[in-house]
């Protein structure tokens, strides 16, 4: 119930940003058309993407939150990457269409009107921009939605185009130096462009499933401050997102004289553990590994009454080392 009416609010808010969205789109133009400007029409450009990614968010987002089937075992989750993946596709093309037309510029004589009305119109949708997009982000980074998070950083970075916009028709407002919008829409090209590129890697490293260090090390180091001499060893340890929802797979030694209902039981505390002190809804999908003479020096139950080696040094557990396929060892 209460996942459902987080997607319900994700949903509402991702309605606003599509509605917000199109009235500054329809802004832009108005000022595009008032002012003959390049760098007006780059950022008219970015807002055609906002509204499409807007739409595009609203649907990962619907999907994202229907409950997982037989087609789909881990949800529909991974559909908030591929969205944001074609989001930053069509950033980047909006880059190249803004080089393209600002080159063309430059090449030729433009005039420009009404440079007062755009910069008013302009710095306002700025402002909207900004606010918007902080909220988003704060509400994705609450909620664990890469979909909003994304909306947000897209919308700052507006923002951040749009007020560089609102300098330059100053500029060329004071000093009557055309070429200088021109200029500026070559160089906000570039940097919409590069905005796209660190969207769709970030996308693309969730469709992979690339591993996150941060994630495994934050995890590795919550385990170690919390762990028991009876959890002997943690490894193989791999962490998928699935939207808002994680997955972890990992394999932890247990004392092979342990009954199986106390094995589990201290898998299930491990997991327990974890579960309870993580921002966002974890499915868990661990392995008992029975322990090895190898292991011996590597455990620290005081007194085990089947112990073969004595103890040598307790494993530091890591980022590194709990994702490594094998067991630890004194010398891995």
């Amino acid at each position: 119930m209460e996942n459902s009416k987080q997607q319900n609010s994700n949903i509402a808010f991702q309605k606003w940003i599509a509605a917000v969205g199109i009235i500054l789109f329809v802004g832009k133009i108005i000022a595009w058309k008032l002012t003959n400007s390049d760098s007006v029409f780059s950022d008219a450009m970015e807002s055609i993407v906002n509204v499409i990614s807007a739409f595009m968010g609203l649907y990962a987002l619907y999907l994202g939150g229907k409950p997982r089937d037989v087609n789909h075992p881990y949800g529909h989750g991974k559909v908030e990457f591929v969205t944001s993946a074609i989001e930053g596709s069509l950033i980047s093309i909006a880059g190249l269409m803004i080089i393209y037309e600002g080159t063309n510029s430059l090449l030729s004589d433009k005039v420009l009107s009404k440079l007062d009305w755009g910069i008013w119109i302009i710095a306002a949708t700025a402002i909207a921009n900004y606010v918007l997009g902080y909220i988003s982000i704060q509400k994705g980074k609450a909620e664990s939605s890469i979909v909003l998070i994304s909306s947000g950083k897209h919308l700052q970075s507006d923002t951040f185009t749009t007020l560089g916009v609102v300098v330059s028709l100053l500029l060329v407002y004071l000093t009557k130096i055309v070429w200088i919008d021109s200029v500026v829409a070559l160089l906000f090209g570039i940097y919409i462009i590069t905005i796209g590129y660190k969207i769709i890697r970030q996308s693309l490293s969730g469709i992979m499933d690339e591993a996150d260090p941060a994630m495994l090390g934050r995890l590795a180091e919550f385990m170690n401050n919390n762990r028991k001499a009876e959890w002997i060893d943690v490894h193989n340890m791999k962490i998928q997102q699935f939207g808002s929802r994680l997955h972890i797979d990992a394999h932890i030694t247990l004392p092979w004289y342990f009954e199986l209902r106390n094995a589990h039981g201290e898998m299930e505390e491990m997991i327990k553990l974890i579960a309870e002190n993580t921002d966002r809804a974890v499915e868990f999908n661990f392995h008992m590994d029975d322990c090895k003479p190898t292991s011996c020096a590597i455990c620290q139950i005081e007194n085990c009454p089947v112990r073969q080696v004595e103890f040598l040094k307790k494993i530091e557990w890591n980022g590194d080392n709990i994702s490594q396929p094998d067991k630890h060892t004194v010398d891995n």
